[in-house]
This record gives structure tokens, C-alpha cells and sequence, in this order.
């Protein structure tokens, strides 16, 4: 059973570079992530409604822990245009523990003025 506090690495894409970084801003300002890489425009072949197609997309790479995953999944489909976007959470078994922590706090819920 995996702990709040563990790290989480989330894989997804978008179909621009405009909308992956407006992704990865709004997930980082609200503390849903921690960090998001991402990368070059890359060619993606799928099936879709029983076509093969192709598209260019732009891979994204966010870091979190479990306790905002659910969050971050949830934000991330509503900014994205795709039916079904591509979202896959991976557990990271390892990592540095200076890079762990900076995760953690960059996504520990945070206190609300009144």
C-alpha cells in the first residue's frame, strides 16, 4: 500500500508545446506537481476508433506524490483536449533523498490565508 508521501512520476502528452506548458504551469502554481520536464515534440502511432493515426505531441513528465495524484490526474484532463488523454502514474522506487524532499514540500498542502 503506498504512502501519502511517496513519490510519484506521471507520463503524459499534449498536442502542443502552448498547451503543455500552460499544463505544466497551472499543476506547478497549485502545488500538484512538484516539476514538470518537457520534451521534445515526438511522433506518436496509435489506433483510434479503429484507424491507425499518427500525431505529433509533446511528452510531459511530472513529478508529485501520491497524495496530490489524484489531483493531478484530475487536472490535467480538464485542460486537455484529447477524449482519452494518455495519463500513467509510476511509482519511483528510488530516488535522492534531497530530490524526494524538495518533491514533498513543493506539494505538501498548503496553508490558506483568511
Amino acid at each position: 500500500m503506498p504512502n501519502d508521501d511517496d513519490m510519484v512520476l506521471v507520463i503524459s502528452n499534449a498536442p502542443d508545446l502552448l498547451l503543455a506548458k500552460r499544463i505544466a504551469h497551472v499543476v506547478v502554481e497549485e502545488g500538484l506537481a512538484a516539476c514538470v520536464n518537457l520534451g521534445a515534440p515526438m511522433l506518436s502511432i496509435y489506433t483510434w476508433k479503429g484507424q491507425v493515426e499518427g500525431a505529433e505531441e509533446v511528452p510531459m513528465w511530472f513529478k508529485t506524490t501520491q497524495a496530490r495524484l489524484d489531483t493531478l490526474m484530475r487536472a490535467i484532463t480538464r485542460m486537455h483536449p484529447y477524449e482519452v488523454p494518455e495519463i500513467i502514474a509510476v511509482p519511483v522506487t528510488a530516488s535522492a533523498a534531497p530530490y524526494r524532499d524538495w518533491v514533498r514540500a513543493q506539494t505538501a498542502p498548503r496553508e490558506t490565508s483568511q
